[in-house]
């Protein structure tokens, strides 16, 4: 066995060894994996082999068509079959809710080049005769989905990074790991120890055990998993040909052919976890209990639906344990706090995403950045209120909801409310109807008196349309509360504070104390890695900003590129700065009222902040605006929110100032064209396309991404940043749909909703430069419907930004 090599993956299933043979077709050839027992034990040798495209999120769905078509290059590389059954999914639907959603998926694919189409009910009778098609009315056929087998796609994997160099020690227990001075690991096995650069825990149902190794507790629970094989069934062994696989989202089912039986799975309701307190030592490629009973009610269903499985008897029951995650996706990436620590677990759907995480995980550890966004895999999307209690709670909702339609619009109820801020009752009290964010519970919209405060999910404009639009209103004409306390807020201090920020942000920062300054954050290869809004409170304290989703993100860039004198510390004090967004043209009316400060422009700017005495609290106030509205946000300890909050509603009662939500502010930055991030600001674009060359002083000296940055601008973007005018009827976009010229896929949206106060649906896009001139007309694909859109030279709403800084 080796004593040095560059990354060690620890565990040989579906997950470990795609990392490894990726790690090695990139180029690190000199990498190890290290399996306590034998390859594919766990989950990986008892799955059914599942493969499919379709995903909610468009990077996952690249990812997961990656994933399938690698299967035939490993044939090729290894010599060895993976088993492939490429015969397509019928995806049938008994509901409009669930007829919706193919339109949306067929609709994103689009833009990947996936050939999804809908099929008649006559069609899917000649495609799987076995079906039952009176329960349905419509279907999606999916030519790139199909079945392989787990143990030989592990080998294949296995055998092609041998070939490519790697080595693979199975039998060989991970005992230890300690970190070296050097910044590296020793990876203490039962047959050695094995020196490396960068480890990778890629151990699936002993992720926890591995994780717990370096003292990390990672957001994993198996939960059992049952599928039947029948016995022969007359019916198929007569079909002469394999039928598709089948998934039948409102039985919560999936079907396909076993030989001349039929292999069939549910995720039901009566769900269970397995190994809680941590996956023994001493499991490796047995079942669990039969458990029939469990799944009985999803078996008649299905036999309804499949009447052939009546007479089909069961051959061998599979129940064996599944990882999954909170929200079901994978989890990867660089762990904060463990230098070259990576995970790549929480892969319940292997076979489907295996590949695409081996990719994006090497990517990451050899050049330091996935290669795309990423971070609906993201191990930084937890926060800290991520318990063992919670992950609990959360899987369980997951599993019973996997082949649950969830709408754009629906929150899931799951694990909450969580954190809530001082006001949350009183919100409630007032009509809030409340969504979460790094679990914390923040206002969507406010129901009106005698209006129920429930939103019902839909793919279409749901009941809450008229509301957010008469929020919007009172934005744009009087004044409008938000509630601020989610967002991600990071105290930067020390004699190094300056210094440091000066080489993340590519903005100069702020030169004086009371100055606030937009400041993006790049990668090394230029991509944009954040948006934050930064305000210097003394020279060696600054207060940053971000979207909420990205508190962990965010500290996890920041405490990598720490100085090691200890000049500078970061804290994440969101829970410490509890806040409001009060914006519309009567702001300083209703402002003026609560404090002795001069708030004109003159003396208070935009991109001012002061700290000043709001009511009887005190408070720090940044001039600064998301809306296009004169704004200010007000930010306070958490004892004086609820004061502040009563101040200024009785203050605003005599200006129709209006509590407002998330969905608001979201159409307001829509007609104003603001990006925002994890959409138009991700790593997916570089600075010159995101269109942030103001906000990137390339003079100001050395800054990461800079170089790039520079060769960007120099060559010039061949994308840009569009904003479109929609044409709809009921039906808004909402984002991710693609957007066609001439029939031709030339992008996809960022973001999209209906701009409440202009009078029209707002999109952005990427767009290729010489197609996005202003008056060009496009179309965009809205739940099947091609709706025409028209390319505009400027945002529709106060373009030069006149009302925001009056």
């Amino acid at each position: 066995m080796k004593t040095h090599t560059r990354a060690v993956v620890i565990g040989g299933g579906v997950v470990g060894v795609s990392v490894l043979y990726h790690l090695a077709k990139l180029g690190w050839s000199d990498v190890v994996l290290v399996e306590r027992s034998e390859l594919t034990s766990g989950s990986t040798w008892h799955a059914a082999g599942g493969m499919h495209t379709i995903n909610g999120d468009t990077n996952m769905s690249y990812l997961q068509s990656y994933t399938v078509k690698i299967y035939e290059e490993l044939e090729r590389e290894s010599g060895l079959s993976c088993g492939i059954h490429r015969v397509g999914c019928l995806y049938v639907a008994a509901n409009e809710q669930c007829y919706d959603y193919f339109k949306m998926e067929r609709a994103r694919a689009r833009h990947l080049g996936l050939d999804l189409e809908f099929v008649s009910m006559d069609e899917v009778k000649k495609i799987n005769p076995l079906i039952e098609t009176k329960h349905f009315i419509s279907a999606l056929f999916d030519p790139n989905d199909g079945h392989v087998d787990p143990s030989s796609v592990t080998n294949a994997y296995a055998k092609a990074a041998r070939n490519k160099g790697a080595e693979i020690y199975r039998n060989t227990p991970v005992i230890e790991l300690k970190p070296t001075p050097s910044g590296g690991w020793l990876v203490v096995t039962s047959q050695g120890t094995i020196e490396t650069e960068v480890v990778i825990n890629a151990a699936g149902l002993w992720g926890r055990e591995v994780g717990a190794l370096v003292g990390l507790n990672l957001p994993i629970m198996p939960m059992e998993h049952m599928y039947v094989v029948t016995n022969e069934i007359p019916e198929v062994a007569a079909l002469g040909q394999e039928i598709p696989m089948s998934i039948d989202f409102d039985g919560e089912s999936y079907l396909r052919q076993e030989g001349k039986g039929l292999l069939i799975g549910t995720y039901e309701n009566a769900a269970k976890h397995w190994s809680v307190d941590g996956t023994p030592q001493s499991f490796g490629h047995e079942l669990l209990e039969n458990d029939l009973d469990r799944i009985t009610d999803a078996m008649a269903v299905a036999m309804e639906r499949y009447p052939c499985l009546v007479e089909g008897g069961i051959k061998r029951i599979i129940n064996g344990p599944m990882i999954f995650a909170p929200d079901g996706n994978p989890i990867i990436g660089p762990v904060r706090g463990l230098r070259n620590y990576f995970v790549a677990t929480g892969v319940m759907a292997g076979f489907s995403q295996a590949g695409g995480v081996g990719l994006a995980v090497a990517q990451w550890v050899i050049d330091g950045e996935p290669g795309m966004d990423v971070f609906a895999m993201d191990v930084a999307r937890f926060g800290d209120h991520v318990n063992k209690s919670y992950v609990l709670e959360k899987t369980m909702e997951n599993y019973r909801r996997r082949f649950t339609i969830t709408c754009p619009n629906e929150e899931l109820p799951a694990a909450r409310p969580l954190k809530t801020s001082p006001v949350y009752d009183k919100l409630r009290a007032e009509g809030a109807v409340f969504g979460a964010a790094n679990g914390w519970e923040y206002p969507l919209w406010f129901a009106p008196k005698g209006v129920d405060p429930v939103e019902k999910p839909s793919f279409r404009r749901s009941n809450a349309f008229p509301h957010v639009a008469a929020e919007c209103k009172a934005v744009r004409e009087q004044v409008g509360l938000f509630e601020t306390s989610s967002y991600a807020k990071f105290e930067v201090t020390g004699n190094g504070a300056s210094a440091f920020l000066d080489k993340l942000m590519t903005n100069k920062l702020p030169s004086k104390d009371g100055r606030a300054g937009l400041c993006p954050m790049l990668t090394p290869k230029g991509q944009v890695l954040g948006d934050l809004t930064v305000t210097r409170l003394s020279p060696e304290r600054y207060l940053l900003i971000g979207s909420p989703t990205a508190t962990e993100y965010y500290m996890r860039w920041f405490q990598s590129h720490l100085p090691a004198d200890d000049s500078v510390a970061v804290r994440d004090v969101t829970a410490d700065w509890m806040g409001f967004s009060l914006t519309g043209p009567k702001t300083r009316e209703v402002l003026s009222q609560l404090t002795t400060e001069d708030l004109s422009h003159a003396a208070f700017p935009f991109l001012a902040a002061r700290q000043m005495t709001v009511g009887l609290a005190k408070a720090l106030v940044i001039r600064v605006s998301f809306t296009g509205e004169l704004g200010f946000e007000i930010y306070c300890e958490p004892k004086f929110q609820r004061h502040i909050l009563d101040r200024l509603c009785a203050a605003g009662a005599a200006h129709g100032l209006r509590l407002c939500g998330v969905r608001a502010l979201n159409s307001l930055r829509l007609e104003k064209g603001y990006g925002s991030w994890g959409r138009e600001f991700s790593i997916d674009y570089n600075a010159a396309e995101a269109g942030i060359e103001k906000l990137t002083k390339l003079d100001k000296g050395e800054f990461i991404g800079r170089d790039a940055a520079a060769v960007a601008f120099k060559a010039g973007a061949k994308r840009k940043l569009a904003i479109m005018a929609v044409d709809v009827a009921e039906t808004d976009p909402i984002g991710n749909e693609p957007v066609l010229q001439n029939g031709k896929v030339i992008g996809r949206l960022t973001s999209a909703g209906y701009g409440h106060t202009v009078g029209t649906a707002i999109a952005l896009s990427y767009l290729p430069v010489e197609l996005a001139k202003p008056g060009s007309k496009v179309e965009i694909e809205v739940l099947g419907e091609m709706r025409p859109a028209t390319i505009l030279a400027e945002p529709p709403y106060d373009p030069s930004g006149a009302r925001m800084r009056a």
